[in-house]
């Protein structure tokens, strides 16, 4: 049998196996409620609380990794906020406490740098430049004496605020670096500025805490997007970083976003009070949620393996539910069907018993009368045409006995509902069966075969259930046979202890998924034809009279029936 079969439930082939006598419960749609009332009842719940623990747990993952940036940003924005300024105080501070013959002395202006140096760090030169933009003193590694910027745009930013901030730029020094640059009044209504350039090593080295992993980049930018300091992942100082624009706040500000490259990071940024520089601190997010994407896996396969164990137990156990319903209303309708055939069969036979009795008294008086006939007959030696009348009163006898056994058959045939043990010699009561069907073998010119084992010992059982047992196989093998067909009997003992009959034909046979069920309650391949009663109490009378019953059948080349029945009364 093919796998399929062996696995699918009885149910699931109710109208396959049954298509006349279907039942009004559909126990596929059954099946079907409970398999998704029990998964909704048992995953909803479950998927409902893993959903919403995963949200918040990754929103708090996040919030834990957002805070972080949002303090590193905030402190480092402040700390590079904290060198500028010193700086710029530090040059405010020499503008007012040095006079403008002391600026203009070389030499004291190279002390001052010294000094500068020393304290503060980071400075590299600086400058006095007089309010024509003419630098008249200058202390530093290049050669600026006498250098002009008067056209130059920071020149006139310092003329309106009093103090200025350059970007990084190259200049003359080939090297990164930015200027401070701070205006001084005079009190003659003149002005002069003491200009400093800064090393922007120091200021890389702020720009990049040290408590940064390896998915984690920091680096400066200018109002236009330009890298003011090195970055891991976007370039070196002074390349464009144009997706940094527009984000100008003086106030920590972190949000998620994907970057040039299509990677997903976490990005903190905070403008440098009172300077053209912006913080940005840059985490990408694979890196950051490493951990949660490895727990969410975890957490996924065992949802996925317990999901699947629970709908494994839910298939389990609504197909043992219901096939338990199944069975329980197969073997009600059993019974109530059995119950309706028994009270046929009880009916049938009191029909023939009144049937035989009344066939019965007209027979005998019918015997009686031809008996004396051809008594007178005899007795008479000039009886007109006695030879055609002897024929005559022949034939009419002859007529009475095949009616008596007509008569007798049917009320055998009708007795014992019950079970009746009693001493039967099979080969008789086969050949009494066939008795009934002799009229439809010569019709359809089936040929039948009765083949008995010499010896054959006598059995104890009970006659009337056994010629319905045989009535049935044989009334299929008729109805299996094309006309022409062939049916062999076969009756033998096997062991001593039993008796085995035999009965093959060459009929239309049955497919393998027919066998297991053709002893089934309602289970016919005639169709409206058929009650599939036939074979389900021929198998219960076996199996109460302690025998067996066999079947093999191949599609096309016929079915082989095997009943077998103890020789002695079963205790």
């Amino acid at each position: 049998m093919p796998f399929n079969l062996r696995i699918t439930p009885k149910f699931w082939r109710q109208f396959e196996i049954d298509p006349a006598h279907g039942s009004f419960i559909n126990y596929r749609r059954m099946w079907w409620q409970c398999v998704i009332v029990m998964t909704s009842v048992c995953l909803f719940p479950l998927i409902i609380t893993t959903v919403i623990n995963a949200y918040q747990y990754q929103e708090v993952l996040k919030s834990e990794n957002i805070a972080p940036a949002d303090r590193l940003v905030s402190n480092t924005a402040r700390t590079i906020s904290f060198f500028l300024e010193e700086r710029r105080s530090a040059l405010d501070f020499v503008v007012r406490e040095r006079t403008l013959e002391e600026l203009s002395d070389g030499r004291e202006l190279t002390r001052l740098l010294y000094r500068l140096k020393q304290v503060f760090g980071g400075f590299i030169d600086i400058g006095l430049i007089n309010s024509r933009g003419i630098q008249v003193s200058y202390a530093g590694p290049l050669d600026l004496q006498g250098k002009n910027y008067s056209r130059q745009s920071w020149f006139h930013e310092v003329m309106i605020r009093g103090v200025h901030i350059s970007d990084v730029f190259m200049g003359f020094r080939g090297y990164p670096h930015f200027v401070i640059a701070i205006k001084h009044d005079t009190e003659d209504g003149d002005y002069y500025i003491v200009r400093a350039t800064i090393d922007t090593q120091v200021f890389n080295d702020l720009a990049r805490p040290l408590n940064i992993g390896p998915g984690s980049d920091t680096f400066m930018v200018n109002g236009e997007g330009v890298l003011q300091t090195p970055s891991r992942f976007y370039g070196s100082v002074l390349q464009r970083a144009e997706w940094t624009t527009n984000m100008e706040s003086f106030h920590t500000t972190v949000r998620e976003l994907d970057d040039p490259e299509g990677r997903a990071i976490i990005m903190g940024s905070r403008q440098i009070d009172d300077s053209p520089f912006m913080f940005v601190y840059v985490h990408q997010t694979q890196g950051l949620l490493a951990g949660w994407l490895a727990l969410r896996g975890k957490l996924i396969g065992f949802f996925v393996i317990s999901t699947l164990v629970v709908i494994v137990v839910i298939l389990g156990v609504c197909t043992y539910l219901v096939s338990a319903v199944y069975e329980a209303d197969r073997r009600r309708e059993a019974v109530l069907h059995k119950v309706e055939y028994t009270n046929k069969l009880a009916s049938l036979g009191r029909l023939a018993a009144g049937v035989a009795h009344e066939i019965n008294n007209p027979l005998a008086i019918i015997n009686e009368k031809a008996g004396l006939l051809e008594d007178l007959i005899h007795l008479t030696p000039d009886f007109p045409k006695k030879e055609k009348a002897h024929e005559i009163v022949q034939s009419i006898l002859g007529s009475v006995d095949r009616c008596s056994t007509i008569t007798h058959r049917l009320l055998g045939f009708a007795r014992h509902i019950d079970v009746n043990f009693e001493t039967i010699y099979l080969d008789n009561l086969v050949k009494n069966v066939l008795g009934f069907l002799e009229k439809e073998s010569h019709y359809r010119e089936i040929e039948v075969k009765l083949e008995v084992e010499e010896n054959l010992p006598a059995i104890e059982s009970d006659r009337g259930q056994l010629q319905q047992v045989f009535l049935n196989i044989l009334n299929n093998a008729f109805a299996a046979v094309e006309d022409g067909g062939k049916i062999e009997i076969h009756i033998n003992s096997v062991g001593g202890d039993q008796v085995a009959v035999r009965i093959e034909d060459n009929g239309c046979g049955m497919p393998p998924e027919h066998m297991k069920l053709i002893f089934e309650p309602f289970f016919s391949t005639k169709g409206r034809k058929g009650t599939g009663l036939g074979l389900s109490i021929t198998y219960g009378i076996i199996k109460k009279l302690k025998g067996s019953i066999e079947v093999d059948s191949q599609e096309g080349i016929g079915t082989t029936f095997v009943v077998t029945l103890p020789v002695k009364r079963p205790a």
